[in-house]
């Protein structure tokens, strides 16, 4: 599974920013078509978007566009021309409703399919992405998550936008998060309930780089598998602090190593510096590590 530590979000309507996004290295790139583009520009961001995602050759692991709403013209529109641009996942802004979510996943079932029916290779792997920036859609977030487990759902990852949910419920959200933590909670629960993937809102003030790797640090403690990004300059703090450490590695180094000597094979709970340490804890430090591999992070 592609790690996605870091995802940044690139406004549609910036060309500058758009010719710079395939050399960026990052986890992901969302190319927003929704609030980074005022309504006259929104037709000219459309197009240079979807051109690009389906010419460019990128560094980064995925490409993500999200669309205006699609339950106007323009929105619809905007899934339209996305979905035939194969990128690797659309982003639904302001979701709220389950049967809202199946709506659209369905409708990008039809759009995917050609006349036949059948989708290509591309089409049959498209994600499909939700926003949960208000109110509503915390409320709903089980019943939304829930919709991962239908077959062949496309639904793999949440997104958190906590700017949008600051504005509609009157909530500061504070450099810790306090009072908006429970929601974020709620919500990283039903993505690991329903094996979704949930990532983190974005931190506003990307010249203060203190608060901004607390609350990646927070995002991560939380169990946000990564975090939303407004600026190229966030990134290697953000992957970083995403990525095991080099104590974490060595921890799960011996965890492996203790489970796996002959004479510990049938035992399920075994005393490692003086903890009791669960085979669960062996299959934990066995992803840990995988995850490391994966991101070509040395062991030691």
């Amino acid at each position: 599974m592609t790690p996605l530590r870091s995802v940044l979000y690139v406004p549609g309507a910036n060309k500058r920013a758009l010719a710079k996004a395939p050399s960026i290295e990052v986890d992901a790139i969302i190319f927003d078509l929704e609030d980074a583009v005022t309504d006259s520009a929104k037709h000219t961001a459309r197009a240079d978007v979807c051109e690009l995602v389906s010419r460019a050759e990128f560094v980064a692991g995925k490409r993500i566009i999200r669309i205006n709403a699609p339950d106007d013209r323009r929105g619809e529109e905007d899934l339209s021309a996305a979905v035939k641009a194969h990128p690797d996942a659309i982003l639904l802004p302001k979701v709220e409703a389950p049967e809202e979510l199946a709506r659209h996943l369905a409708l990008i079932d039809e759009l995917a399919a050609d006349e036949e029916g059948r989708e290509d290779e591309d089409s049959r792997r498209l994600e499909l992405w939700a926003m949960i920036e208000t109110p509503m859609a915390v409320l709903n977030i089980q019943r939304l998550a829930a919709l991962a487990a239908e077959p062949k759902s496309r639904l793999t990852t949440l997104v958190v936008g906590v700017n949008d949910l600051e504005k509609d419920t009157g909530v500061a959200i504070g450099a810790e998060r306090a009072f908006m933590t429970p929601w974020l909670m709620n919500c990283v629960l039903a993505a690991k309930a329903y094996r979704l993937r949930i990532l983190d809102g974005v931190y506003n003030d990307f010249s203060d780089e203190e608060g901004y790797a607390a609350q990646c640090r927070e995002g991560r403690a939380m169990g946000m598998d990564g975090k939303t990004l407004i600026h190229p300059a966030q990134i290697d703090v953000c992957n970083e602090i995403f990525s095991p450490s080099m104590a974490e590695l060595a921890q799960a180094a011996k965890i492996i190593a203790a489970f796996e000597e002959p004479e510990n094979q049938g035992l399920n709970v075994l005393s490692i510096d003086n903890c009791m340490v669960e085979r669960l804890h062996y299959e934990t430090a066995r992803q840990l590590v995988a995850f490391a591999d994966q991101i070509g992070q040395p062991l030691r």
